[in-house]
């Protein structure tokens, strides 16, 4: 049973169920109120017409024994004197108790008989003069015995003075059956309805909310069979419809496609290195083994150079899994043009001289990143050049607007328009002999464009004037202080 209650079908079925039932209520009750106010309102006007039809005669001169009073049994009537005793009745009254403020008034009238005079009240009837009948009205409940069977009625209290001048008061009764039946027939009819309605609400609200997380199951159990494959081509189904369960598939969709080019990649990444590390590792066992046979014939030169080829792929591979790690070097204000110049000048072994030309009009040109990644950066653009060039390697360094703009160039033969992006992929070379026989492994150009990228900026390629290739990066430069 707890389980059920934790789906969201259960939950969203009781919180329906109960929104409903509070709100049945509350509108139940308004609905009685009103209609026992209203009732009671009726009885209270009929009842105050009646006293005051009686009050009118007994103003007008008729003596108590001449009063035509209605049947007891509709309208009980009264007539009390100040000392609260009954002077006139109608047919068949035996006796009434009045309650609530008509009582209060007895009370006063009788009190003030007894010499504990109420103020208002003898006031009031101050104001009476012989003939005169009182503009307020005492509305009261309470319960009249007519022929042997009391029942519950609303009073009306009237005071008067006859011709004579005697002060009486008039006490009509309107029955409260009519409003007790209507009250008690409404409450049966919503004490019987409000449960089949609730329960019609419940049922339609949980078959409702079964269609409805219907798609929603289905997503669930694809991403259980995906899970259980391992099979990421598969994708969880999508509603026709435009809501935000569709929407909830499409973008888990969209998720398991990334996370199928990730691993894709990965794996090929994994191939790729596997297959750059055994060449140079095959190579150097060879060498070391001919070397333990022969020592007259190791080749302590291309041990040492697969080694080296060894180490910077290695080093390449290592940083390539920290840039997909996510991981941050502490950022820093770098002055751009100080770190070209000063990678430029440590580099020693070039076939061609690396020349640098900063932009005089931009000044110093600060960028916010990592010096050994940014360092890495131009230390691979530069080797890349170097690999390609004919004649000249230059780098130039300037301001574009909100950009630190680094260009390398050289005179070579250029980066055909088909492969300007696919030169960025990993382990992508496009003269594959001289790439190897360089030690080159395909991962510089891959490493500088992932740097460029996680500091805010991109690395583009395009053709020099004089047709060679050039490398630009952009990266978001710092306002000058």
């Amino acid at each position: 049973m707890r389980r059920r209650m934790r789906s969201v079908r259960a939950r969203a079925t009781l919180a329906a169920t109960l929104v409903v039932a509070v709100a049945l209520v509350a509108a139940g009750a308004a609905v009685l109120l009103a209609l026992r106010a209203s009732l009671i309102d009726r009885a209270d006007a009929e009842a105050d017409s009646v006293a005051r039809n009686a009050a009118s005669a007994l103003s007008n001169g008729l003596a108590y024994n001449d009063l035509d009073l209605p049947d007891g049994d509709e309208n009980p009537v009264e007539v009390l004197d100040r000392k609260g005793r009954a002077v006139a009745s109608g047919e068949d009254v035996e006796g009434m108790s009045v309650t609530a403020r008509a009582s209060d008034r007895l009370n006063s009238v009788a009190n003030d008989d007894a010499g504990d005079t109420d103020e208002g009240v003898a006031d009031e009837e101050d104001d009476l003069g012989p003939g005169d009948i009182a503009d307020e009205t005492w509305y009261g409940e309470g319960t009249a015995t007519v022929e042997g069977e009391t029942d519950d009625y609303r009073f009306a209290g009237v005071d008067v003075v006859t011709k004579g001048g005697v002060p009486l008061t008039v006490y009509a009764g309107a029955p409260l059956s009519a409003e007790q039946g209507a009250v008690g027939t409404a409450l049966t009819a919503m004490l019987i309805g409000l449960p089949l309605l609730l329960v019609t609400v419940s049922g339609v609200t949980y078959v409702v909310t079964k269609r409805a997380l219907r798609p929603v199951e289905g997503i669930r159990a694809e991403m259980a069979a995906i899970t259980a494959s391992e099979d990421l081509s598969r994708r969880v189904p999508e509603p026709a419809t435009h809501d935000e369960v569709a929407r909830l598939a499409r973008t888990t969709n969209e998720t398991l496609a990334a996370l199928e080019a990730s691993v894709e990649r990965q794996r090929a990444f994994v191939a790729d290195a596997s297959h750059e590390l055994r060449s140079p590792i095959a190579s150097l066992r060879t060498q070391l083994e001919v070397g333990a046979a022969h020592p007259e014939l190791l080749d302590v030169d291309g041990a040492v150079e697969d080694t080296v080829r060894l180490q910077r792929l290695a080093a390449d591979l290592l940083l390539l899994a920290r840039l997909d790690a996510g991981e941050r070097s502490p950022d820093a204000r770098l002055d751009l043009v100080a770190v070209v110049r000063e990678e430029a000048g440590q580099r020693v072994g070039d076939r061609v001289e690396v020349s640098v030309d900063a932009d005089a009009d931009a000044g110093v040109v600060e960028v916010s990143g990592s010096r050994g990644q940014l360092t890495r950066v131009l230390g691979n653009l530069l080797d890349n050049a170097q690999r390609h060039t004919r004649t000249s390697v230059a780098v130039t360094v300037r301001r574009s607007g909100e950009w630190a703009v680094v260009g390398v160039a050289d005179d070579g033969a250029g980066v055909p328009a088909a492969e300007r992006e696919r030169v960025f992929e990993r382990f992508v070379r496009l003269d594959e002999a001289r790439a190897r026989d360089d030690g080159g492994a395909g991962l510089g150009l891959a490493i500088a464009r992932d740097v460029a990228v996680r500091h805010g900026g991109s690395l583009t390629v395009r053709d020099t004037p004089t047709g060679g290739a050039l490398f630009e990066l952009r990266l978001p430069a710092v306002a000058l202080r």
